[in-house]
This record gives C-alpha cells, sequence and structure tokens, in this order.
C-alpha cells in the first residue's frame, strides 16, 4: 500500500499530466487532420462536412460507452488496471487509423479509440485525487489537465510537419511509451483498503436508484457539457462559421491549437484560484461567464479579421478552462466505491453529448435555415442548462474523499 504524499510533483500526478497529454493529442487528432485526411480518401468538399460530423459523433458514443465501461472496471479491479487497458486500446486504435483505405474502417477505428480514450483522464484524476491531501486536490487537477490540453498543441505541430497517416502513428507510439512508463505506479491506498470491504463496487446502476445520488450525477454532467458545444460545434467547423461571417481563411487546425492553448492556461488558473477562493463554484461561474462572453463575440464580430476569429478562440478557450470543476468535482461528489465510476464516466458522458449537441445544431439551422442562428440559440439553450444546474449543485471544496455509497 502507497503512502499518500503532499507533494504536487509526485510521479501519479507526472504521469497523469502525461497521459492526458497523449490522451488529447489523439483526441483531437481527428479534429486536427479531419478535412486532409478525408479529402485523402476521395470525399469531396460535402462529404467531408456530412462524414467529418458522423466519424466525430462515433468517436464520442465510443467514448461513452467506454467511459461505463471502464468506471465500473475502475470501481472493482482498480484504477491503475484501467489505465493500462484504455491506454493498449486506443494506442492500437490510433496506429491502425494510420493505416486505413475507406470511410468504413475510419468509422470502426474512430469508434474503437474512442472507447479506449474513455479511460486515461478520469482513472488519472480520481487516482490523484485519492493519493493528495485535500487542500491540493483542486491545483493538481488544474496542473493534469493544463499540461495534458497542450497534446492539442503539439498534435497541431506535428500535423504541419508530417502526414495525416503520420500523425497517427506518432499519437500511437506515445501512447506505448506512456504505458511502460506507468508500471511505476502504485494503485490508491482508500481503493485497497475499500476493495477488501463487502461494498458494492463499481454497481452504475447506484447512479439510477438514489434521487439525490442520480440528481448530483446530471448536475456534475450538464455544467461540462458547454464546453464540448464550443469544441465540437464551434471550434470544429470553425470555418463554416468563417464562411457565413464573412472572413475568409479560418483554419479549424489552427483555431483547435489556439483554444487548447488557452484553455490550458485556464485549467491551471481554475485549479489554483479554486483553492485560493476555497470554492469550486465561485470560480465556476466567473469563467462560466467568460465564456459566455466570449461566445456572444464569436457571433457578433464586427470586423472580418482571421487575426480577430483566432483571439476569440483564445477567449473562449480561457473560459473553457472550467472543465477542470466539473472533472474534479465529478471525483468528489461520490464516495470510494463509485468514485471511478463518476470521475471517468462523467467527462465521457460530456464528450459523449456531442452527437447530441451536432444533432441540436442541425435542426435549429435548418429551422432557422441559419448556420449562424443554429449555433447562437444551440449555445444559448447549453449554457442556460448548464448555469442552473451548477447552482443547485453541492460545493466540494475540502470534502473527505473516505467514505463509501451505501
Amino acid at each position: 500500500m502507497n503512502k499518500p504524499s503532499g507533494s504536487l510533483f509526485q510521479l501519479a500526478v507526472i504521469l497523469s499530466a502525461l497521459g492526458f497529454f497523449v490522451d488529447i493529442y489523439d483526441l483531437l487528432l481527428f479534429t486536427i487532420v479531419r478535412k486532409a485526411s478525408l479529402a485523402d480518401l476521395g470525399l469531396n468538399a460535402a462529404r467531408i462536412l456530412t462524414q467529418g460530423e458522423l466519424l466525430i459523433s462515433t468517436q464520442m458514443i465510443g467514448m461513452l460507452l467506454g467511459g461505463i465501461l471502464f468506471g465500473i472496471l475502475g470501481d472493482k479491479k482498480g484504477r491503475l488496471k484501467v489505465l493500462f487497458a484504455s491506454i493498449l486500446l486506443y494506442s492500437i486504435a490510433n496506429i491502425l487509423n494510420g493505416m486505413v483505405t475507406t470511410v468504413n474502417q475510419y468509422i470502426i477505428l474512430r469508434f474503437i479509440a474512442g472507447v479506449g480514450l474513455a479511460g486515461e483522464l478520469g482513472a488519472g484524476v480520481t487516482l490523484v485525487s485519492e493519493l493528495l491531501p485535500k487542500e491540493k486536490r483542486g491545483t493538481a487537477a488544474g496542473l493534469i489537465a493544463g499540461f495534458g490540453l497542450m497534446g492539442a498543441v503539439t498534435a497541431f505541430f506535428v500535423h504541419e510537419q508530417v502526414s495525416w497517416r503520420g500523425c497517427y502513428y506518432i499519437g500511437g507510439a506515445l501512447g506505448i511509451i506512456l504505458l511502460l512508463l506507468r508500471f511505476q505506479i502504485k494503485e490508491s491506498s482508500l481503493f485497497n483498503n475499500m476493495h477488501s470491504s463487502n461494498v458494492s463496487k463499481g454497481n452504475f446502476l447506484m447512479f439510477f436508484t438514489n434521487r439525490r445520488r442520480f440528481v448530483r450525477y446530471m448536475q456534475i454532467i450538464l455544467i461540462g457539457i458547454p464546453v464540448w458545444y464550443i469544441i465540437g460545434v464551434l471550434i470544429t467547423f470553425s470555418d463554416k462559421f468563417g464562411e457565413e461571417l464573412g472572413i475568409t481563411g479560418v483554419d479549424p487546425a489552427r483555431a483547435v491549437m489556439f483554444l487548447y492553448l488557452a484553455i490550458a492556461v485556464g485549467d491551471v488558473s481554475v485549479g489554483w484560484l479554486s483553492e485560493k477562493l476555497r470554492s469550486r463554484k465561485k470560480v465556476f461561474f466567473i469563467f462560466y461567464g467568460i465564456t459566455i462572453l466570449f461566445t456572444i463575440f464569436f457571433f457578433l464580430q464586427p470586423y472580418k479579421s482571421t487575426t480577430l476569429f483566432y483571439w476569440i478562440c483564445v477567449g473562449l478557450g480561457f473560459g473553457s478552462g472550467f472543465n477542470v470543476i466539473y472533472l474534479t468535482m465529478g471525483v468528489e461528489q461520490f464516495g470510494t466505491n463509485l468514485r471511478a465510476s463518476a470521475g471517468i464516466s462523467v467527462p465521457n458522458m460530456v464528450r459523449g453529448s456531442v452527437p447530441l449537441i451536432i444533432l441540436l445544431f442541425k435542426s435549429l439551422r435548418d429551422c432557422f435555415s441559419s448556420y449562424l442562428t443554429g449555433g447562437w440559440i444551440t449555445g444559448l439553450i447549453l449554457f442556460s442548462i448548464g448555469v442552473v444546474a451548477a447552482v443547485f449543485l453541492e460545493e466540494t471544496h475540502g470534502k473527505e474523499l473516505d467514505f463509501v455509497e451505501e
């Protein structure tokens, strides 16, 4: 059994940050290589748009299912075993992604990669939260997320230098290297102590058998969904939004790079500020407000400039640093026997909402016969739901984690 350490730079934190780095590199790689890869497979501009929506939706459905699967395994078998399994699965899938010759192969492999990617972040944050003292959990989560999100920036620069197939090969290789490093980490003592008891472990249905527990679970998911409205709609299809706004030359890959560079700074800021203010919720509302402000700027750009467009992406990214809050609170809200199930499934439920977000967006843009109108109304709906969910959410700063769900 490992002894708890108060250091923010212990091996578990460092390798969790590296793990999230590889996770985000692989997760956002499709967004970055979407147009180049689909064009290389012979699709025209119209099919690149429609098949791109299908592929990102398929990947996110894989993450949703993987989040449930790995969450259950994380509480039954341990946080580390989930990390090993998820890394191996998405590494192999991404190497095979570099070998696809048809769209159908691409769809299948993005689904498998999505399942594998689901286990990385939640298991890492759960493990670190159980290893560190309560006063440092928020800061650690911010550091993990902040460093990890640099994976998207790295993916952009790798894409600038090598082919889209080479990008996938590099992502798979990074995962294999990370897997070898992960053998140096030990399991959480809280999990080891709980594992020897007779309490029900990893019973996903427990989220639905108790009203208060179900409400908490749904609140955590709902406050995070606007992050993936920003990523999955505004940024993934930023070239199309640029055209509708009269701005030429917007590159989605560059928009992703600027967004994630700013999210990394936002994540670290949110983690640090939540400890200084001794509140998760106060910081959440501050950064939610920043994100809403820059979403308004996104649709009301007074100057038709790609430079301004990218600066707005930076603002959206910094505000989206609130994603650390729903990750941290997803771990802190639940007992040890359901903590991995919550910590792993919550971010993937949020990611898995992307197909529904895109469906809502498509319905609204068809209803109003306007790409822009459909976009801002989608955002208005999702941000409103998130604010209501956050208002009634329990504050968890400083909460002791040595408890179980009955």
